[in-house]
């Protein structure tokens, strides 16, 4: 019978786990960690420091619990601080540098595939360190080729969010607007303050013609350079009744994607001429 990758409680948290059921789990075919990523950063006068911390883990436990308890995927501890310097200046947001924010992504995955670990998702619901955590993903792919590296954003590729949010708000509600306030309201509505504010863009001059904050052409930018709440968005119209559909749709979305994970074989094995590096010889 096949060993069961969570514990009594249902939990899949690698760290639950002793390490005897640990060695033979990790060595498992298409074993699998996700590790989630959020920031401890201001979000608005109405939102907690770790809401994007918080965002990651739920949402994931609640994919995780769905799929087969014998499939071999396990979460890591949430690295609750990351990279959020554009948030500098508003107490309590706490940043590491990216140098060692990659450094740790490398190190930590180094470990995971000596002990055969077959793929590692980074799970991150924070948009600041999106492009971090994919080049760190690459840098590990190059020391850790055995192992398939896989970087994700949890707003990213979700069907369904353009029916939900307002055409204006998807595109300049980057902190802390609608979608987040709407989210908390359902995932923990006491940790959700009474102010609603409409701020960011709304209320400072915008980037150039075909310029934005984020995008297809996007500018480094700081919030506090545009928002004297912290929000970069319009959060007035938040309510459980659509932070409910949201987290629908957010796990609806992932729990397809790590099922198509679970069942295939990737990554493929990997090509001799990136284990090696390039060849000094002519054919």
């Amino acid at each position: 019978m096949p060993m069961e990758c969570s514990d009594s409680r249902g939990s899949r948290r690698l760290d639950f786990l002793h390490w005897p059921d640990a060695a033979s789990g990790l060595k498992a075919h298409r074993s699998t960690l996700v590790w989630p990523f959020g920031a401890l950063e201001q979000h608005g006068p109405q939102l907690p420091l770790a809401t994007d911390a918080l965002f990651a883990e739920q949402i994931l436990n609640r994919v995780l619990e769905s799929l087969p308890a014998q499939w071999p995927i396990w979460s890591l501890p949430p690295q609750s601080i990351g990279l959020s310097p554009e948030h500098r200046g508003f107490p309590g947001t706490l940043s590491l540098s990216a140098d060692l924010l990659i450094r740790l992504v490398v190190e930590v995955g180094e470990q995971l595939a000596d002990q055969e670990v077959k793929r590692l998702v980074l799970f991150n619901a924070h948009g600041g360190q999106i492009g971090l955590l994919q080049t760190a993903a690459r840098e590990l792919a190059v020391r850790a080729p055995s192992m398939a590296v896989l970087p994700c954003f949890l707003w990213s590729g979700v069907p369904g969010l353009e029916a939900l949010i307002p055409r204006q708000e998807l595109q300049n509600g980057l902190h802390a607007g609608l979608a987040e306030t709407s989210l908390m309201l359902a995932l923990a509505p006491d940790l959700v303050g009474v102010e609603r504010p409409c701020d960011g863009l709304q209320s400072s001059t915008p980037p150039p013609d075909g310029w934005s904050l984020e995008g297809a052409a996007p500018c480094a930018w700081f919030t506090a350079d545009i928002s004297h709440s912290g929000v970069v968005g319009d959060s007035r119209g938040a309510d459980a009744f659509l932070g409910q559909r949201l987290r629908e749709v957010l796990i609806e979305h992932w729990t397809g994607l790590f099922k198509s994970l679970m069942t295939s074989d990737w990554p493929p094995s990997a090509d001799a001429r990136r284990v090696r590096g390039p060849s000094t010889e002519h054919p």
